[in-house]
């Protein structure tokens, strides 16, 4: 039997779509929860880890002590969680590259109202991802997912040459407030298996890319149907946020 494939809140459908989104709060408190469930797990798998340990032979106690260790110790110094906005206009992919990354898959989605949080863990690097609604009316209240952002991920549809310049106006915007100075900007120019997209260094030249001096930014070739290209920019992130390579 095939399996139906997962729908999600996202940007990919240009059906209708309601005017009332979540509120800040509510969206905060999705995060919450599942951090809290990710700490309850991390609760049981250390227990779970402990009583392996006492059950192990003597010759066998240090490879499982050094495991309970381990994990006693990220419970006590968990790692550093960086945040990652992604924003770009409707229909460019921002929410298929999002669950692409997280798992694995496309997935069918609608258009995103208000936003979507997921956490991604690449390498031993914990992030936290928003993807945000890109239709006009939802732009304005980006900014207010702004702070505390250490990467912006900016999803280009290659193929739409007719809004380009509006993104243009966007990441502008984007870039001048004073919640991202400190953030390093990715731009994906998606949608690279068609005919019809603009390169990378076409993208580059009109969203005057060159002109950034503030900010590291990075363009990556990518195709988020295929997942071509994306962990590329993901890592090329995850080096700029942390000052190392990803191991």
């Amino acid at each position: 039997m095939m399996k139906e494939p997962q729908q999600i809140n996202g940007d990919e459908d240009e059906a209708e779509v309601e005017t009332s989104s979540p509120s800040i709060a509510q969206r905060s408190s999705n995060s919450s929860t599942k951090k809290r469930k990710r700490s309850a797990a991390n609760d049981n798998d250390l227990a779970v880890t402990f009583k392996e340990m006492l059950s192990e032979p003597v010759d066998k106690l240090g490879e499982k002590m050094g495991a309970f260790i381990s994990k006693f110790w990220f419970m006590l110094f968990p790692a550093k969680e960086y945040k990652i906005v992604v924003v770009g206009l409707d229909n460019a992919g921002k929410t298929t590259t999002l669950y692409k990354l997280h798992l694995g898959e496309v997935v069918t989605t609608n258009p995103t109202v208000g936003s979507n949080v997921e956490e991604l863990v690449y390498k031993n690097i914990r992030f936290e991802v928003w993807d945000l609604g890109g239709q006009e009316r939802l732009r304005t209240s980006w900014a207010t997912y702004y702070r505390g952002t250490h990467a912006i991920i900016a999803v280009i549809d290659s193929t739409d040459r007719a809004r380009i310049s509006v993104m243009k106006d966007e990441l502008l915007r984007l870039l001048a407030h004073e919640d991202l100075q400190h953030s390093v900007v990715l731009v994906f120019a998606n949608k690279q298996d068609l005919k019809d997209a603009m390169t990378p260094a076409e993208i580059t030249d009109t969203l005057s890319l060159h002109s950034i001096k503030n900010h590291d930014w990075h363009i990556q070739a990518c195709c988020a149907l295929t997942g071509e290209g994306l962990y590329d920019g993901l890592g090329w992130i995850a080096q700029h946020v942390t000052g190392k390579a990803p191991t």
